[in-house]
């Protein structure tokens, strides 16, 4: 097979006269003077040619001589008109992209002005023009000229992308409005990585729906068979609002087909919600462990939070970064970060306001275990709402010093509390932890006592103290999956406690957007427990983390540590939960616990 010029064939390679019409088109196609030149001539072209049409089919060119001269004058203004305008209006100085509605819409006002007019004027000075040429002729011309760019669209769609061997020819999973935008995106690359060669969809609606010409091939069962048929070796997920679940079959199944396969983030990690190239990623295990569709009510978040000095405890942690990041969405009047950690509060201080002079009032550097400093930053900034997320949380150090863990959450949390009233705070949410619910950990006792401080708390004041409990986090700092990701970088071997161990997971933005929503639904006292899907078995992940590296890493199994459960729970058997107007919240009552009475429990740990 001869190689044409776009594969990058030597010009002395091909015979003679072969593909000479190639340089003429270029030409036509790169010089914007011709391009633009050649659009008006055409648009002319077709009014002529609407012009004869009118003639051929409403008068059977039954026409007299005057009648032709005032025809002849009307087709010359005509076709200066819309060559002035045009300019004038730059439509043919490269204001639209060739093809495009915006164009078309461009076209049809143009034609408008140009029909217009020339009507107006040649009813006034030159009655002899048969009637009905400025009446059909305007419309008539622009379905002509329409009709032909959709035409060049649809051809250019079709051949914008050849298949070169360095390109990656993919099949697109999803044929929404993610899917539309990803391929738009790539037929107007100009050195695409990826040729989409067809679309899947489970929707049987999509069966025969073609995008930019690229047709949807089949649904889910048929997408190894499609991905042969089209060559295809790779798959990327455009569904944004995909679960981790179906994430996660998904894969497993284009791993077995030998198949690479990417994806799109969630929607709420796009800016806009709007798809671009380097949005498109090799699958991470938070898209299998996390992807919880949420479904957030804006109106009651920005009620609460719109125009109110806001505080963060812990600011600088994973929790409490991203509840800043959340939170500064909302224009809060005032946003002030606290946290012991210096450098913590450099980093989330620059993800929000992109430098790290911490110079301003709203960062504060304080331990909430000094009641007199906190104390201070209360009466200087007086917030209106708190978000508790100041914690140590890592279970083992907790069991080994049982008495720092009570110092930073049973007293400390004491702390924020009692200066929240102190200081007229309406409304605190207390980060709280799964561990809390049965707990068997001093990391679960302490949270929980920390839970029942607030609802005293809140029972005191009447004004609105809630804590949210959830499970663990996916990416935050000492989790899970950055131990196993250092194991596996370092050649393992991969440590798990028990084969059978399970947790809860949800990724960090998932969970302080739940929290933020808590906020705004919680009554004075509750507990609100977030919905965290289905526990997963931990050995499952460290095998899919293991299997995505392409490495052999070893797996040893350590034993649960002191205080450490198999499976988590969200709720004690004591307690019952109810629902709340969030079908992902619900709800439970914790008795409240005097802090007067702290000395007393401390003393019968």
């Amino acid at each position: 097979m001869a190689a044409d010029a776009s594969r990058g064939t030597p010009p002395g390679d091909r015979p003679a006269g072969a593909g000479a019409h190639v340089p003429a088109q270029r030409a036509l196609l790169t010089n914007p003077l011709a391009r633009r030149g050649a659009l008006a001539l055409w648009d002319t072209g077709c009014w002529a040619l609407a012009t004869a049409v009118v003639l051929g089919v409403r008068l059977d060119f039954a026409v007299n001589d005057i009648q032709w001269r005032s025809i002849l004058r009307y087709l010359v203004i005509s076709m200066v008109l819309l060559v002035v305008v045009g300019y004038l209006t730059k439509f043919y100085r490269g204001r639209f992209r060739v093809g495009s509605f915006d164009e078309v819409a461009g076209l049809a006002g143009q034609f408008a002005v140009v029909g217009f007019s020339t009507a107006v004027l040649f009813t006034l000075f030159d009655p002899t023009l048969p009637r009905s040429i400025p009446v059909l002729v305007p419309p008539i011309a622009l379905v002509l000229s329409a009709a032909s760019r959709w035409l060049f669209r649809s051809h250019r769609d079709r051949h914008a992308a050849p298949g070169g061997e360095r390109m990656t020819r993919a099949l697109v999973y999803g044929a929404g409005d993610a899917g539309y935008q990803l391929v738009t995106l790539l037929r107007a690359e100009r050195n695409p990585e990826y040729v989409v060669v067809g679309l899947i969809d489970d929707n049987p609606a999509k069966r025969h729906l073609r995008l930019h010409g690229i047709p949807v091939v089949g649904d889910r069962r048929s997408l190894v068979r499609a991905a042969d048929e089209l060559e295809a070796n790779t798959v990327i997920l455009a569904i944004t609002a995909a679960s981790g679940e179906f994430v996660g079959r998904l894969q497993d199944e284009v791993d077995r087909a030998g198949l690479k396969f990417l994806t799109l983030p969630p929607i709420s990690e796009m800016i806009g919600g709007r798809v671009e190239l380097d949005s498109i990623r090799q699958v991470d295990i938070t898209d299998v462990l996390g992807r919880h569709p949420i479904d957030t009510d804006l109106g009651d978040i920005a009620d609460y939070l719109s125009g109110r000095r806001v505080l963060i405890t812990g600011a600088g942690g994973s929790i409490g970064s991203e509840l800043a990041r959340q939170v500064n969405r909302f224009g809060p009047s005032k946003l002030v970060l606290l946290d012991r950690d210096e450098s913590a509060l450099h980093a989330v201080e620059l993800s929000l306001h992109g430098h790290g002079l911490l110079d301003g009032d709203d960062t504060v550097l304080n331990d909430i275990r000094d009641l007199e400093a906190l104390d201070a930053v209360f009466a200087h900034h007086r917030p209106e709402i708190v978000f508790h997320a100041a914690a140590l949380k890592h279970l083992p150090l907790l069991e080994r010093f049982p008495d720092e863990g009570w110092k930073t959450n049973v007293e400390g949390t004491r702390h924020v509390l009692e200066a929240a009233h102190r200081h007229g705070v309406e409304h605190f949410v207390n980060i709280s932890t799964d561990k809390a619910a049965d707990a068997t950990s001093v990391l679960g006792s302490t949270k929980r006592l920390a839970e029942q401080l607030t609802a005293w708390y809140a029972e005191t004041t009447g004004h609105r103290y809630i804590s949210v409990r959830f499970g663990n986090v996916l990416g935050s700092r000492g989790s899970m999956l950055h131990t196993f990701t250092t194991q596996i970088a370092q050649g393992g071997p991969i440590t798990v406690t028990h084969p059978d161990v399970t947790r809860f997971f949800m990724t960090i933005p998932e969970a302080c957007e739940l929290v933020v929503q808590a906020g705004a639904i919680g009554l004075p006292g509750d507990v609100l427990v977030l919905d965290m899907g289905t526990p997963v078995k931990i050995l499952d992940v460290a095998r899919r983390m293991i299997a995505t590296s392409g490495k052999h890493i070893e797996i040893t199994f350590t034993g649960l540590r002191e205080g450490e459960k198999l499976h988590e729970v969200l709720f004690s058997d004591v307690e019952h939960p109810a629902p709340t107007k969030h079908p992902m919240v619900r709800s439970v009552a914790v008795p409240p616990v005097d802090p007067a009475d702290l000395s007393g429990l401390q003393d019968s740990r």
